[in-house]
C-alpha cells in the first residue's frame, strides 16, 4: 500500500491528509503542537466559561471552499452561525460603512456608492459556483470559465487606492480600505485589491459566518474525517531532518525556512535559493479581552456585527499599512475586532464577553501593543476601558511560539505580494513541487494563500497523487 506522511496539522495539512487518505493512500499526520488545527484552534481562559479563537476568527471563505463542501460538517459538529451585520467601519464622526450579508442590502445603505458597490459585487457573487474553484486554485491553472473570472479578477489586479476611487464617500471607501488591509499590505502596492475582493465576494455569497464553539471545531471536524478514513494523527511530534519517517509520499504544512531545515541538501539548489529569498509580511500583535456587558461602540452597526476593523478613513488605514510594512509603528495602528459572540452566544459566560482583536505591526515587533489597541477600540467606543475585566496578549515573538508557521507574527505565512500570491514561495508552474521526488509543500505560503478554507493542502495532495499515478 501506498504510504504518506503529512507534516503539520493546520486546515492544510489536514485537508491534504484527508485528500490522500480519501485516495486509499496509508497517510499519517505530523503534529508538533498538543493539538491539531495551527490557526484554527480555540482556547477557554481569561474569565470562566469564555471562548476565544485563538488566531483565525471569521471564515467567508472556509463556508465557501470546494472542499470543505465535500465533508458533512454537521455530522461532524460544524455548524456556522452568523450575526446580523457582517462587517463594520467606524469612522470618527459616528458613521460607520456597514457590510451587510447581501450585495443589494449593502448597496442600499451605501447612498451614491450603492451602484458602485453592484458594478463590483454584483455578478461576481451570482457567479460564484462557477468561480469560485478558480478563486481558490492557482492562478497559473486554466480557468473553466474565463470570462466569468476575468470580471471578477480584473479590478483585483488594481491597488486598493485606485479602487477605492470607485466610491464617493468616507465612509464606502473606508469599508473597502479595512477589508482590503487584510493582505497586510501597502494599498497602493499591484494586486493589493487581491484579497480585499476575494473576501467580500465569498463573504456576500456565504457571509463572514463563525464556527460555533470557537474556530477549533473546524479543526475538529477535519480531524474526524480523516480519522474515520483511517487515518493517524500523532501530536507532540515534532519533525526534524534526523526523524523524518520515509513513506512514499510527504507532504509539509510548514513555511519554506522549516521546510529548507528539515530537507537541507535534498532540496535542489534552486529551490533552497528560492526559499532563502522568501520574503515575510508583516506581523500581528493579538489582545483578548474578556469584557463585562460588550463594547460600548458609538455606531449603532457595531453592537450587531462580528467583525469591526478600526483604522479610520481610508487614507489613515492606507497611511498605517504603509508604514508597518516600512518596519516602523504607528501610533495608531489598524485594529481588527472580533465580536463571534453576537453569532455565537455560547461564547460568553453570563455577561461576561470574549473579544477578540489583534493590530497590524511590524514583522517581529518587539513592543508591547497592548496600550495602543485599547486606545484603538476607546476611540470608537469610550468607556471601553472601563469594562475590560481580564486579557490574554499574545505578542509576535508569542504567535511564532503558537504556530512555527507564523514567523515574526506573520499569520499570512509570507508576504502576499504578486510574486508570491501568484506563484508561492518560488517562480514556477507548479507551486506544490519540492523538486525532491513524492515531497510537496501545502502550506498557507502557497496558493491560494491564508484562510481555512484547506485548498492550499488539497491542491497539493492532489498534485501528489497525479505524479504517484505516472
Amino acid at each position: 500500500m501506498t504510504t504518506a506522511t503529512v507534516v503539520g496539522g493546520g486546515p492544510n495539512g489536514l485537508a491534504a491528509a484527508i485528500t490522500l487518505a480519501r485516495a486509499g493512500v496509508e497517510t499519517t499526520l505530523l503534529e508538533a503542537a498538543d493539538t491539531v488545527g495551527g490557526g484554527i484552534r480555540s482556547f477557554e481562559g481569561i474569565a470562566e466559561g469564555l471562548i476565544h479563537d485563538h488566531c483565525a476568527a471569521i471564515h467567508p471563505m472556509a463556508v465557501g471552499s470546494p472542499f470543505l463542501a465535500t465533508i458533512d460538517l454537521e455530522k461532524r459538529g460544524l455548524r456556522w452561525r452568523s450575526a446580523d451585520v457582517e462587517c463594520v467601519h467606524p469612522l470618527d464622526d459616528g458613521t460607520a460603512g456597514v457590510l451587510r450579508r447581501t450585495v443589494g442590502d449593502t448597496a442600499a445603505g451605501m447612498g451614491p456608492d450603492g451602484a458602485a458597490w453592484r458594478a463590483l459585487f454584483d455578478r461576481p457573487v451570482r457567479n460564484f459556483d462557477r468561480i469560485g474553484p478558480s478563486m481558490l486554485g492557482s492562478l497559473l491553472r486554466v480557468p473553466r470559465h474565463p470570462l466569468a473570472l476575468a470580471e471578477f479578477g480584473a479590478p483585483t489586479v488594481l491597488p486598493a487606492t485606485a479602487l477605492a476611487l470607485a466610491f464617493r464617500t468616507p465612509q464606502a471607501r473606508a469599508l473597502w480600505g479595512g477589508v482590503a488591509a487584510h493582505a497586510f499590505r501597502p494599498l497602493h502596492e499591484p494586486m493589493s485589491s487581491a484579497i480585499g475582493k476575494g473576501m467580500l465576494t465569498a463573504g456576500h455569497a456565504f457571509g463572514w459566518q463563525v464556527a460555533e464553539g470557537g474556530s477549533g471545531a473546524i479543526a475538529a471536524a477535519l480531524a474526524a474525517e480523516f480519522l474515520d478514513l483511517g487515518g493517524r494523527i500523532e501530536t507532540g511530534a515534532r519533525v526534524t531532518a534526523g526523524n523524518l519517517p520515509a513513506t512514499d509520499l510527504t507532504l509539509f504544512d510548514l513555511d519554506p525556512a522549516q521546510i529548507a531545515s528539515i530537507l537541507g541538501d535534498r532540496l535542489p539548489a534552486r529551490v533552497r535559493r528560492a526559499f532563502g529569498r522568501f520574503r515575510r509580511g508583516p506581523g500581528a500583535f493579538k489582545v483578548d479581552f474578556a469584557v463585562q456587558g460588550g463594547v460600548p461602540w458609538t455606531n449603532p452597526d457595531a453592537h450587531r456585527s462580528s467583525t469591526v476593523h478600526l483604522g479610520g478613513a481610508f487614507a489613515e488605514v492606507a497611511a498605517t499599512e504603509r508604514t508597518i510594512a516600512a518596519g516602523r509603528m504607528p501610533e495608531h495602528p489598524f485594529v481588527l475586532v472580533g465580536q463571534q459572540y453576537l453569532a455565537d452566544p455560547s461564547r460568553s459566560a453570563g455577561d461576561v464577553h470574549p473579544v477578540w482583536s489583534y493590530a497590524h505591526v511590524p514583522g517581529g515587533y518587539t513592543g508591547d501593543a497592548t496600550e495602543a489597541v485599547i486606545a484603538q477600540i476607546e476611540r470608537f467606543a469610550p468607556g471601553f476601558r472601563d469594562r475590560i475585566v481580564g486579557t490574554a496578549v499574545c505578542s509576535t515573538t508569542e504567535m511564532s511560539r503558537y504556530n512555527a508557521n507564523f514567523v515574526g507574527g506573520d499569520i499570512n505565512t509570507g508576504s502576499k505580494d504578486p510574486l508570491q500570491l501568484v506563484f508561492g514561495p518560488r517562480i514556477t508552474l507548479q507551486p506544490y513541487d519540492l523538486g525532491v521526488p513524492g515531497m510537496y509543500i501545502c502550506s498557507a505560503a502557497t496558493p491560494p494563500g491564508p484562510a481555512a478554507h484547506g485548498m492550499c493542502g488539497h491542491h497539493a495532495a492532489e498534485r501528489a497523487l497525479k505524479k504517484l499515478r505516472r
